[in-house]
């Protein structure tokens, strides 16, 4: 049986101080939990997400809530959001407080605004592949990149990567895993083919999420044009994603660009180039060499500043 979540009562938390942190708005929400914008004395604006309550008493959601706070605490990168502080306000009222991205979710942003400049999308996904490889080398593969789970801040183009929800140990054994077998986790149009058997994943995985996420930016479109989830699930394992240039009639991009985007959407992971930021390497040069249509050699200052860091 199916029951439509409109229909069931949402708790209003706002106006409620947890922990120090007072909750002033509700700026975003999901299945298994809601964000509020929230002041604290010492922290300041901060953002305060608080596991719904029809799942408190779930042993697996909440030890998922709480694996999401650890993962995060792992990751310190300045393209990662800081984690401040995980809690428990009363029983079973888990909070997790992370500092305050400015900008917006670079979903809304790139379809008010796409196709993006081929440069601006240089600057975006060198800081995702950077703040993905920081988690990589703490071993945790994020397994949910996609353009929700980024901030972005188009006057300074600062990217904060969100969302270690779903997350894993690169060294995780099955029994250690929160996903049942033969289920995938992540989001279809973004997730990678090798997932699709709900086995482990490694970092190869969200280099084909950021690949995936680049196409999307530089075209407005998704590799895969399927109607149904279940025509994704078949395209993604039986056949090639469309290629860059035949994305959106009348859009073209030079071979050097098409290739790269194409090669971190190879099927086998062993295809796709060696982590994320050789990746965003190889796009930015690509991207910065064919000139033109966008480029800006500002913007690419930057690129390569990250990947200095």
């Amino acid at each position: 049986m199916r029951v439509s979540f409109a229909l069931v009562a949402r708790e209003n938390l706002i106006g409620r101080a947890l922990a120090g942190y007072t909750l002033q708005n509700e700026v975003g929400e999901g299945g298994t939990s809601a964000v509020y914008r929230a002041h604290h004395d010492a922290h300041g604006t901060v953002a305060v997400k608080v596991l719904r309550e029809k799942l408190r008493s779930d042993k697996t959601a909440v030890e998922r809530f709480v694996r999401e706070a650890r993962f995060g605490e792992r990751v310190v990168h300045p393209n990662v959001v800081r984690t401040i502080e995980i809690g428990e306000a009363g029983t079973g009222l888990h909070f997790l407080a992370i500092e305050w991205a400015a900008g917006e979710i670079l979903e809304k942003y790139a379809k008010q605004n796409g196709p993006l400049p081929p440069s601006e999308v240089a600057v975006i996904v060198a800081q995702i592949a950077d703040a993905v490889q920081a988690a990589h080398d703490v071993g945790i593969v994020h397994r949910d990149l996609k353009p929700e789970n980024v901030m972005y801040d188009p006057a300074s183009h600062l990217v904060k990567l969100l969302d270690f929800g779903i997350a894993t140990n690169t060294d995780a054994t099955s029994e250690q895993r929160l996903t049942r077998a033969g289920f995938f986790v992540g989001t279809l149009m973004y997730v990678a083919p090798e997932a699709l058997s709900g086995e482990l994943v490694g970092p190869a995985a969200d280099q084909y999420s950021l690949a995936t996420i680049a196409y999307f930016l530089l075209s407005g479109c998704h590799p895969y044009t399927a109607k149904s989830p279940r025509e994704m699930f078949t395209q993604l394992l039986s056949q090639s994603p469309l290629a860059l240039n035949q994305a959106k009639p009348g859009l073209r991009f030079p071979n050097a660009v098409e290739q790269v985007v194409m090669r971190g959407l190879a099927k086998e992971p062993a295809k796709r180039y060696p982590d994320s930021v050789s990746f965003a390497k190889e796009l930015a040069a690509a991207i910065e060499a064919g000139g033109g249509n966008g480029s800006d050699a500002g913007l690419f200052g930057k690129v390569k500043s990250f990947f200095k860091r």
